[in-house]
């Protein structure tokens, strides 16, 4: 894992943890919000899916992360 701040980013580097999850043969990514998101029948196909995540929430409206955030994992 990267022990380097990212861009924007200052003070002590910040615990990371790994996007990407298999459960039951398939992928999910998890937000940033706490949110699994799936299942994907590849890796490479969650990977495609958390960019377009991406993608829709900075081009959303601020209340989007606030639905979102009804989602959370228990």
């Amino acid at each position: 894992m990267a022990t380097f701040n990212r861009a924007g980013e200052q003070g002590d580097v910040p615990t990371r943890s790994g996007r990407f999850l298999q459960k039951d043969n398939y992928w999910y990514y998890s937000t940033r919000e706490g949110v699994d998101i799936g299942p994907f029948d590849t890796r490479e196909d969650a990977e495609v899916g958390v960019g377009e995540f991406i993608d829709f929430i900075c081009a959303s409206e601020p209340k989007v992360l606030d639905v979102l955030k009804q989602y959370r994992a228990a």
